[in-house]
């Protein structure tokens, strides 16, 4: 009987020594057992005593996955697991491809960044501007957040009954007239999601193609990324979505929207995909895998360009450094390393990207649940991976 239990003891540890392979085995050459298993024990201790759902972490090294982990539930109703077919809404991780669209047709002759936003949308011409004429407002400073716009799209919902979002571009553009610039544009930062609305506006103007299926066929097949799609997920791809939470103060679990249509603001935060398709993204964004084909999509001077801090954003994000602005990205002075990155935070959905051009190496985080403790956990994990990962390259300079 004992013999038959030992036999059965280790035959259920296969899978989880399966995965341990999965996960670690790639990672041997590049970071100790010691910083890997550390990691992982404060990862899922972390999660766990901040309430989360669910939460899932990859990071790549010279093109290769080299450490995943994995936290919770993807659909806590479900009892779903979170896996690696979990697919996350990304929220205003969706902006830097708005970017490289518009940055497409730059380099292809379409227009330049010094172009009027009026050229392309002379509805905008509406908009009461104490500053000047409308006319002197670029597609540079929206890709910069310095055009003078407020934060959010649609700030017009005083009661639940409202929509979320204006569904059409119609609507948008009838509060034209009732909308204001806050500063003098080109003069200082401001981040603003109805810039990145007129964005996607420009560039359906100019191809006479939807956004989505613009970036769908220019950088999403290239780069091969099929389980990537904007808002409503396509029928074949819906068991894979992950369930969002909201957790209140008192830690009670609420379900948020689930398939969310972001409506008119998709071209700033209307995208989900998995962390399989989101590698291939960074990957891109580091220079790996065929050059000729990422040229394609975008030539390698072209993106490194958009990593050049263009103003700053006046946040040191808790203290680890001065944060700029890039065309689109951030640059953050994080330890004393230069990272590129950007965040998403959207209907429970909370997500980070972070991308080390100089040293080949990225992470991404997402997690699917939001409460008071998100900026706390999130500040935990991502100073280990900083320091234990990614500093020991810069300190082999």
């Amino acid at each position: 009987m004992k013999s038959n239990q030992l036999i059965f003891r280790l035959f259920m540890a296969l899978p989880l020594l399966a995965f341990m392979t999965c996960l670690y085995g790639q990672s041997a050459e590049v970071y100790s057992e010691k910083a890997l298993n550390d990691f992982s024990t404060l990862y899922q201790k972390t999660l766990e005593e901040n309430g989360m759902v669910g939460s899932m972490i990859w990071i790549i090294k010279d093109g290769k996955v080299v450490l995943k982990d994995h936290y919770g539930l993807a659909n806590r109703e479900k009892k779903r697991p979170m896996d690696d077919n979990a697919i996350f809404h990304w929220a205003s991780i969706t902006k830097p491809f708005t970017a490289i669209g518009i940055l497409q047709l730059r380099d292809r002759g379409l227009l330049s960044l010094d172009d009027p936003v009026t050229k392309y949308i002379p509805e905008l011409r509406q908009v009461h501007n104490p500053y000047g004429s409308m006319d002197s407002i670029t597609i540079y400073q929206l890709m910069t957040h310095s055009a003078g716009f407020r934060s959010s799209t649609w700030p017009w919902r005083d009661h639940s009954w409202q929509p979320l979002n204006a569904k059409t571009w119609e609507q948008l553009e009838a509060l034209f007239p009732y909308t204001q610039i806050f500063f003098p544009p080109g003069s200082k930062w401001q981040y603003s999601n109805p810039g990145l609305v007129f964005l996607g506006r420009i560039i359906e103007l100019i191809t006479n193609d939807d956004f989505e299926y613009y970036i769908q066929k220019n950088i999403f097949t290239p780069l091969g990324m099929h389980s990537s799609y904007f808002d409503k997920a396509p029928f074949h791809l819906l068991p894979q979505v992950c369930q969002s939470y909201n957790i209140d103060k008192e830690g009670n679990i609420n379900p948020a929207i689930f398939d969310l249509d972001t409506e008119i603001t998709v071209s700033n935060g209307g995208l989900s995909s998995t962390f399989g398709d989101m590698m291939k993204y960074l990957n891109f964004l580091l220079g790996n895998g065929d050059s000729k084909k990422n040229d394609q999509i975008l030539n390698r001077s072209t993106v490194e360009s958009m990593f050049v801090p263009q103003l700053p954003t006046g946040s040191t994000l808790g203290g680890s450094g001065e944060e700029w602005q890039g065309i689109m990205y951030y640059i953050e002075d994080i330890f004393d390393m230069k990272i590129v990155g950007h965040s998403g935070w959207q209907n429970g959905f909370h997500t980070h990207m972070y991308v080390d051009p100089e040293h080949n190496q990225a992470y991404l985080i997402g997690y699917n649940s939001t409460s008071s403790n998100n900026s706390k956990t999130d500040r935990l994990i991502k100073e280990y991976i900083f320091k234990n990962f990614f500093l020991p390259a810069w300190n082999n300079d």
